[in-house]
């Protein structure tokens, strides 16, 4: 007689695995599973709570790196606002050469083209400082505003009002890069 490999040693035919099965299944408890279930549903309300946990730490991740994007593009805007700014100050003082020179030019040379051609470098160079958003701050005349001006002396004229202008000041947007330097009035030969 020969054996097939599956079968019980003693020739009833049964598989020993199929044998192995009942008795896993007493020691999980009765034949209905209901430990086993126990087992089952405290596994998954662990791994529930694992993936509550997951997903918490998904959200502050994702909400870190939202962040950490709006301060970069923050600080690259404040780079290229300081680096304009470095610019425009170290050209302002070129500025304020062309329009002295082009205050005290001689009557005689006014109508020259070289004059002329000075006057529209000084224009250009005026329409590209307003293009990068750059205003000038206008003194004469003003109120004295100690966050627009910066006080250099006194000289007879209207209390707190500025008399003269001696260094044009400038604004970047909203923000001075270089006040207005002036002289202002100390209340001498104000009209009662």
């Amino acid at each position: 007689m020969t054996r097939k490999p599956h079968e019980h040693p003693t020739g009833e035919g049964e598989p020993r695995e199929q044998a192995a099965e009942p008795v896993a299944t007493e020691q999980n408890g009765s034949a209905d599973g209901s430990p086993a279930v126990a087992d089952l549903q405290a596994q998954l309300s662990e791994e529930k709570a694992r993936a509550s946990g997951y997903l918490a730490q998904w959200q502050r991740a994702a909400a870190d790196f939202q962040n950490l994007k709006r301060r970069t593009e923050q600080e690259r805007e404040e780079y290229g606002r300081l680096a304009n700014m470095a610019l425009i100050i170290n050209i302002l003082p070129a500025v304020d050469d062309l329009d002295r020179a082009l205050a005290n030019v001689d009557t005689t040379l006014a109508g020259l083209s070289w004059v002329e051609g000075v006057r529209a470098i000084q224009r250009k160079l005026k329409g590209a400082l307003e293009a990068a958003g750059v205003s000038e701050i206008h003194a004469e005349g003003q109120e004295f505003d100690p966050n627009v001006h910066e006080a250099i002396s006194q000289a007879p004229g209207p209390h707190n009002r500025v008399v003269a202008e001696v260094q044009r000041g400038y604004k970047l947007g909203n923000r001075v890069i270089r006040p207005a330097m002036v002289v202002v009035g100390n209340g001498e030969g104000e009209q009662a």
